[in-house]
């Protein structure tokens, strides 16, 4: 009898084919797509559309502007102030992230509410509120003008206003990790001896180094940028308490548009190139973590 070729009709609908891995949600193409496309015309674009500008200036140029005293005194104080006011936030951010998620105490919920109020509140606000808190007849400033500390119109008053809009970012990001954390490891270096700071340093803080670096990542790229809360309280004395957002916008007032492209170059690649440390930390970290 002669063999017949056989044929295999596809599966019914709905049913899985052994040896394919089946996606739970299809369509990974074109949601792909779309994401690529919509990351291009909101942020690959306009960015790229910064650097052709600014090629178009040529690297003496670029580098003539970047040498500036004025410049650079802007990018150290936009920069220093803004890692300074992270790295207070990662540290006390995740103090205030412990707290909320360790401990009930009336009130809390309230407290809570409160952390998320620099999002909500406009910069501009935060700015005159700060300026008149801790300006030389503020509140508090007369007080530190009294032990001989200036706070109003110098870096330490950009550094409490980058602290203050940057703090909810670290306690956000850290307080899901913290509330997920497993307290039966804590109970168990408990019982086997260990106190309280070494059951911090060797259990919890391991669990949520990942987080407080992702915390700090976005206070420092909100501090680099941030504008509204900073014009109010820095003073903008050249040299001093002058930030590279305001130059930027003070080159454009002046149609100097080579030196504010130029400046504007200059944050994102310093930004970029400190962001990339961060994250590639963060992912080490977690990578370390996850082999345990």
């Amino acid at each position: 009898m002669s063999s017949l070729p056989r044929t295999f009709a596809p599966p019914p609908r709905g049913v899985p084919v052994p040896g394919r891995r089946r996606r739970v949600l299809p369509g990974f193409g074109l949601s792909l797509g779309y994401t690529l496309t919509w990351l291009g015309l909101i942020v690959l674009i306009p960015l790229a559309g910064v650097f052709v500008h600014a090629a178009g200036l040529g690297w003496g140029e670029l580098w003539r502007i970047w040498t500036e005293p004025r410049v650079l005194a802007a990018l150290k104080v936009s920069f220093g102030t803004a890692l300074a006011a992270a790295a207070f936030n990662a540290a006390m951010g995740t103090l205030v992230a412990w707290v909320l998620v360790r401990y009930r105490f009336p009130g809390r919920r309230l407290f809570d509410a409160m952390i998320d109020l620099p999002f909500a509140l406009p910069t501009a606000v935060a700015g005159i509120a700060l300026t008149a808190l801790y300006g030389p007849n503020g509140w508090l400033g007369r007080w530190f003008e009294v032990a001989g500390i200036q706070v109003a119109y110098t870096p330490l008053g950009i550094t409490v206003a980058l602290v203050f809009i940057g703090l909810p970012f670290v306690v956000r990001v850290v307080q899901p990790v913290l509330a997920e954390s497993e307290r039966e490891l804590e109970e168990a270096a408990a019982t086997l001896g260990a106190g309280r700071w070494h059951t911090v340093w060797k259990v919890v803080l391991p669990a949520v180094w990942p987080a407080v670096l992702a915390g700090f990542a976005l206070a420092f790229a909100r501090g680099v940028g941030e504008y509204g809360s900073v014009i109010f309280i820095a003073g903008n004395i050249p040299q001093v308490s002058e930030i590279a957002p305001l130059l930027i916008t003070i080159k454009l007032e002046e149609f100097d548009y080579a030196g504010a492209t130029a400046i504007a170059v200059a944050m994102l690649l310093l930004s970029f190139a400190l962001l990339l440390v961060i994250n590639t930390l963060q992912a080490r970290l977690a990578g370390g973590r996850g082999r345990r």
